[in-house]
């Protein structure tokens, strides 16, 4: 069967491909109790281990049992989109008109819409090297070319206004950047965040800016949206981590005026509509007792962050910046290995503990950083650098 073309320039999800691998060896009798042997620790995945709140879940079966399951307008349920505006305006202090925004089957969805409406063959999208593979992959889907910045610890792993203008072409259409970042964990300071909007919007580009790890943040300094730098900014966000509904699959935009009915058509013909219930259910996201939930959460990650960088860098592990947001560590482990995808396998085989290796996130030295997830339990975490320890000779 002959495939299209634009699949060459979309590499495996590496990330999954670990994954597989964790949960395959996990169901061996190296981690079966009845041997021997012990539990798979799963620090690779960035899920949070805390589900959506009592709530949320209510509010869906609630739904359900009033048979509010048709389909929605395509720029999703007007209620929600009140309340997601409503939300900035609470949290942000920034007035988002109701009508920018527009509620999507995830934040995948958002990205793969905001891409086919503004990218094409021949279009060169700026990125941060490292960052999250699928961006790059939904930017290759539209048949542009991502471009990657690389960018050290001395910036905390986040491209800056110089860079875009230098890397700036007459094919350059615009930026695709991530605040929180994943893997890193770091955030765009806003000074370089605006500098970098006004950079582009000098050029005739576009900024993209995803924003779902924006309700994880460590350091007020870095609590702000890109949003703030003007109405042509564009924001992708999503109801997966600080709302902690993963599998709902319910994200949104936050688009330009002009935008809005581009990916209103665009959302018609390739979605129709996010799921009725996961929206539905969204609302509740927004009740007092649920942000105060939400808040709580917030800082059992702060909580575990501040256990685990420490930890290992005890070991020898070096963290260079300290993440401050998202629920993500970015590990030097070169002191270790020459190659962290074998480092992670033998970890995985040896402690039966799963990172992910850096392989996935970029080109400029990949090989040796991992990413550590700790999104899992205080508990989890503590065996973690205990098994690490042991695997490290410390």
């Amino acid at each position: 069967m002959k495939l299209a073309g634009r699949l060459d320039q979309i590499e495996p999800f590496y990330v999954m491909e670990c994954a597989k691998a964790a949960a395959e060896m996990a169901r061996s009798p190296v981690c079966d109790p009845a041997l021997g042997g012990r539990r798979m620790l799963y620090l690779n995945i960035g899920e949070p281990d805390f589900v959506a709140p009592l709530a949320v879940q209510q509010a869906a079966r609630d739904c359900i049992d009033a048979g509010r399951t048709q389909y929605l307008p395509a720029t999703g349920l007007p209620a929600l989109r009140r309340a997601v505006s409503g939300w900035y305006r609470q949290r942000f202090e920034l007035d988002i008109a109701v009508e920018r925004i527009v509620i999507t089957a995830g934040a995948s969805a958002a990205l793969q819409l905001a891409c086919l409406a503004l990218f094409e063959r021949g279009d060169e999208v700026l990125m941060p090297d490292p960052c999250y593979p699928c961006n790059r992959h939904f930017v290759a889907a539209t048949d542009a070319l991502a471009v990657l910045l690389p960018a050290g610890p001395e910036q905390r792993f986040q491209p800056g206004s110089a860079q875009v203008c230098a890397a700036w072409n007459p094919a350059t259409r615009g930026v695709l950047l991530a605040s929180p970042s994943n893997p890193t964990g770091t955030s765009i300071a806003p000074q370089e965040m605006q500098a970098i909007v006004e950079a582009v919007r000098a050029r005739g580009g576009v900024t993209i800016v995803d924003e779902i790890y924006l309700g994880l943040s460590y350091d007020a300094r870095f609590e702000r949206s890109a949003l703030e730098f003007g109405d042509d900014v564009i924001s992708v966000n999503s109801f997966s981590k600080y709302f902690g509904m993963t599998g709902w699959r319910l994200g949104w935009l936050v688009l330009p005026p002009e935008l809005v009915a581009p990916v209103e058509k665009l959302t018609q013909n390739l979605f129709i509509c996010a799921s009725s219930i996961a929206q539905y259910a969204a609302l509740a996201c927004f009740e007092p007792a649920s942000i105060a939930e939400y808040e709580r959460r917030r800082q059992a990650f702060r909580e575990r962050r501040d256990y685990i960088v420490p930890a290992l860098q005890a070991l020898g592990l070096k963290v260079p910046v300290m993440p401050d947001g998202a629920f993500y560590v970015w590990i030097d482990c070169s002191d270790f290995c020459s190659d962290s995808w074998k480092f992670a396998f033998d970890l995985m085989q040896s402690s039966q503990l799963a990172l992910t290796p850096g392989r996935d996130f970029g080109r400029a030295g990949s090989e040796r950083w991992l990413r550590l997830s700790f999104a899992s339990s205080m508990a989890d975490l503590q065996e973690a650098v205990r098994r690490l320890a042991v695997a490290l000779h410390r």
